[in-house]
């Protein structure tokens, strides 16, 4: 039995699908009954809990080989990384009870820094935690998100394409899909000890490679619309973001633009994905219709 997280976001629905096409028992974690309705017509378990509610997580992760887990942004937090080590307390204190075998955890590129890294900061708080469990661990330290780049096509109209990163720096970035392929496939081989995978796409792309995608895809010129670090606060805040997470994405900015956010090597298995950037941003731009 593998029991996935995230099944109604990008990462956790692609490892639960893959799994169940492959006949394999799967175990849903949703926090809404109804929004496990559709998992249980696709041969799915469903347990409905939070992912800080020990004792359900608990009973939802007994039995089960294997887990994948993740730490979903929650907004509402005003501390997020205390509170977001609160979850993966609760979290790593389920899995212990459960005795679940093999853990696949979505970790981030980063988060071998302690500091300076923005949100990372929480996974690399998950993976000390973990790399205590008695299970095998499996951290995916996943690259930065194609699909971030959907936050700034409201300006396509305009011909442009916000970003506060570099234009000009070459980076690594990964499709949701690919990480939950590569969840499903690392949870059905199993796992053994603490082993880190990091991921990326086919190739790295800069936010200029990205202007020039979009520009193929809706035969019209845009033209990156680079801002300054300064300015990211404000405009995060002034879209609806609160003041704590809007200051740890752009900590995390600057960590990317100055190279500080990226790949640790070393001992790590470095994989990379099948989907390529110009897949992810036809499909935002479909959706958009």
């Amino acid at each position: 039995m593998f029991v996935i997280a995230g099944v109604t976001g990008n990462t956790g629905k692609v490892a639960a699908e893959t799994l169940l096409s492959q006949g394999k028992p799967v175990r849903v974690l949703v926090r809404d009954a109804a929004k496990g309705e559709s998992w249980k017509k696709r041969g799915a378990e469903v347990a409905v809990t939070d992912l800080d509610d020990v004792e359900a997580l608990t009973k939802a992760l007994k039995g089960a080989d294997g887990a994948y887990l993740l730490l979903p942004p929650n907004f509402a937090f005003q501390n997020p990384r205390a509170d977001n080590g609160k979850r993966t307390r609760a979290l790593f204190e389920a899995t212990e009870k459960a005795g679940v075998r093999h853990i696949v955890f979505l970790s981030s590129v980063g988060a071998q820094h302690e500091a300076g890294t923005g949100p990372i900061g929480a996974v690399h708080d998950a993976e000390k935690i973990f790399s205590a469990s008695k299970a095998n661990v499996t951290f995916i330290r996943a690259a930065y998100f194609m699909e971030n780049a959907g936050n700034s096509l409201y300006a396509l109209d305009a011909g442009a394409y916000p970003t506060f990163l570099r234009p000009d720096l070459k980076v690594p970035m990964v499709a949701t899909r690919d990480i939950g392929l590569v969840a499903a496939k690392a949870l059905a081989e199993g796992g053994k000890g603490r082993t880190v995978i990091e991921l990326e796409g086919p190739q790295e792309y800069d936010q200029n490679d990205v202007a020039a995608a979009l520009s193929r895809l809706t035969k019209k010129k845009v033209s990156v619309q680079h801002g300054p670090e300064d300015a990211m606060v404000p405009a995060l805040t002034g879209a609806g973001f609160p003041q704590p997470w809007a200051e740890l994405y752009r900590e995390m900015t600057h960590g990317v633009n100055t190279g500080h956010v990226t790949f640790e090597g070393g001992a790590a298995q470095h994989v990379r994905g099948t989907t390529t950037l110009e897949t992810v941003l036809e499909g935002l731009l479909a959706a958009r219709k």
